[in-house]
């Protein structure tokens, strides 16, 4: 039992004698108590309503780490090198490059919790308020995105706990424990995630405006790109383009173009699949489709989808685009010089 005193005053007197509220200055409470949970784990998931005895549960598992931010330095400038950053920033769905380049003070709440987040994941975490402070979509891309970097990472016995119960589907925990219930429960991996129904409809390149800010290169456009928009419960989610691919070898061919996720969205692997989904409808249009990105999650992704095939350029630096280019389309290409890309053409089902 958790007790607790205040000094009697007027104000405490006014209000319990108005409410008829019989109070002494104490206070008692009688948190839940938690057996049967498994010493090896990868997630668990405390959840139940306010003032419910979670915070307190919670303790028994750890403290959770106070995270402190140096807004002289990037987000991204906080971990041990580049790829730990990119790797852990990307575990919690924060995939927007522009942003792992700003100080921790102009992010968004969702980009901050996301933020914090990244630097507390690691074995026996415990983070309280799960996603309290963030949309409900946020939420859920959030929860997909670190199950997933806890299964690639082998990362143990994390524990969180929230008052939001929409997290464990998306979330997948090995146990829940509802501190409304006192019921302890399996939540594994015989329990898929929700399916996500995205609806993609053809956009003209006006469109652009609403996901330009959010894509990691440049914000222009060929407004003679052909262009679509993924909506997932009637809200417009992504944005994916392709323009004509000239080439004096290869035939009949198009290429991606711009492909961006609201940041809210990111995470879910939306990005991914509505690439996919252009590469088939130009298949089926006899066509070839290629595309290029230095985004590392879509590129790892393509190296391991049977969907898509390395180009010859794939992962290697560009040395046949020289210095002498005097066109926009070739002055583009020597920025890309020397940076190493992800090339692939989409094959499809064979």
């Amino acid at each position: 039992m958790l007790n607790s005193r205040v000094e009697m005053d007027d104000i405490t007197k006014e209000l319990s004698n108005s409410f008829d509220f019989p109070f002494t200055g104490e206070t008692s409470f009688n948190p839940p108590v938690m057996t049967g949970v498994p010493n090896d784990f990868g997630i668990g998931l405390i959840v139940g309503p306010s003032g419910s005895g979670k915070s307190t549960l919670l303790k028994s598992f750890g403290h959770e780490a106070t995270i402190v931010w140096d807004d002289r330095k990037a987000i991204c400038s906080h971990f041990y090198n580049a790829k730990d950053a990119q790797d852990r920033l990307a575990a919690v769905g924060l995939n927007s490059i522009p942003s792992w380049m700003k100080p921790y003070s102009v992010l968004s709440t969702g980009e901050k919790f996301r933020a914090d987040l990244a630097r507390r994941l690691v074995d026996g975490a415990v983070i309280d308020e799960f996603t309290s402070v963030v949309d409900r979509n946020v939420a859920k891309a959030c929860s997909a995105a670190v199950r997933r970097y806890c299964n690639n990472n082998g990362i143990k016995n994390v524990v969180f706990a929230t008052c939001h119960y929409d997290v464990a589907d998306w979330l997948q925990p090995d146990w829940v424990f509802d501190t409304s219930t006192g019921t302890l429960a399996g939540r594994g991996s015989d329990r898929r995630r929700p399916l996500i129904e995205l609806e993609i409809i053809p956009a003209t390149a006006s469109a652009w405006r609403l996901f330009s800010p959010h894509h990691y290169l440049n914000h222009a456009i060929n407004k003679s790109g052909r262009y679509w928009i993924a909506i997932w419960n009637d809200q417009p989610v992504g944005f994916v383009g392709a323009i004509s691919y000239p080439s004096g070898s290869v035939k009949n061919a198009w290429r991606g173009h711009r492909t961006v996720v609201l940041p809210d969205y990111q995470g879910l692997g939306i990005g991914m699949r509505i690439s996919d989904y252009v590469g088939q409808l130009f298949l089926e249009q006899g066509c070839r489709y290629f595309s290029k990105t230095s985004h590392p999650r879509m590129g790892s992704y393509r190296n391991n989808s049977p969907l898509w095939r390395p180009t010859s350029k794939n992962m290697k630096a560009r040395k046949d685009y020289r210095a002498d280019r005097d066109t926009m389309e070739k002055a583009y290409k020597m920025n890309h010089a020397h940076r190493v890309c992800f090339s692939h053409e989409y094959i499809g089902k064979q």
